[in-house]
């Protein structure tokens, strides 16, 4: 006894291989019916095909707005780095460079504390006795050492207490000077009350900028006799 059932994947094959069976045969699309995916009842096959289109746009169309959203913020990120690298150009004493980099962190880039710690003497003893130059522990330095990229997330072991308690969540910059593939001289770190400011997983590519501006302007203090 022979089954004369057609299968499912033989209609899909079928129609696979005869892209213009509904062309040729329009009236099926308005006789066939199928559950309406909003829970309204049943629709013809061209409806169907009509809400499961304007299903997608609406998709591209709010994945076309978040893309457009991200690019606004990267642009006024850009022109805010753009500044500050400007106004890192202007000459200034160490003191008044301190307190540009922590205003500037803290007005332009929503970091509730920063600061800067350096590990190597300069040879412009005018500035040597700077806070600057506290100590720090030597795991401290050394797990900074180990990066290559600034560090987001929580705060680690190492952090010596440096920071207020009501920070959540903190960006590690290792301060060095790329160009010639130095060993940090140096960090910065930021620090937010805002738990999601400085998330594990978040680009840094500014972070990384921002790191580059700041040890080029210190850099300037730092080794001012031989420069």
């Amino acid at each position: 006894m022979h089954n004369n059932e057609t299968s499912a994947d033989q209609v899909k094959s079928f129609l696979r291989t005869h892209p213009s069976f509904f062309e040729e045969n329009a009236n099926l699309l308005a006789e066939i019916s199928l559950p309406s995916p909003h829970g309204s009842g049943v629709i013809s096959l061209a409806e169907r095909q009509q809400l499961a289109q304007r299903d997608k746009i609406r998709v591209l169309e709010a994945m076309m707005a978040q893309m457009i959203k991200h690019a606004e913020e990267n642009d006024a990120t850009s022109e805010k780095v753009h500044q500050f690298s400007l106004n890192l150009l202007n000459g200034q004493s160490f003191s008044a460079l301190q307190h540009l980099i922590a205003e500037t962190l803290q007005l332009d880039f929503a970091v509730t504390q920063s600061l800067i710690r350096i590990w190597i003497k300069p040879s412009n003893n005018t500035i040597a006795q700077d806070a600057v130059f506290t100590p720090v522990s030597e795991a401290l330095s050394d797990w900074v050492m180990t990066l290559n990229l600034a560090h987001c997330g929580a705060k680690p072991d190492v952090t010596d207490h440096l920071l207020d308690d009501n920070l959540q969540s903190f960006a590690f910059i290792p301060l060095s000077k790329k160009a010639l593939n130095q060993r940090p001289f140096g960090m910065l770190i930021l620090g937010a009350e805002d738990q999601q400011r400085f998330k594990a997983d978040m680009g840094t590519l500014y972070l990384e900028r921002i790191g580059e501006l700041v040890s080029a302007a210190l850099l300037n203090h730092l080794f001012a006799l031989h420069l």
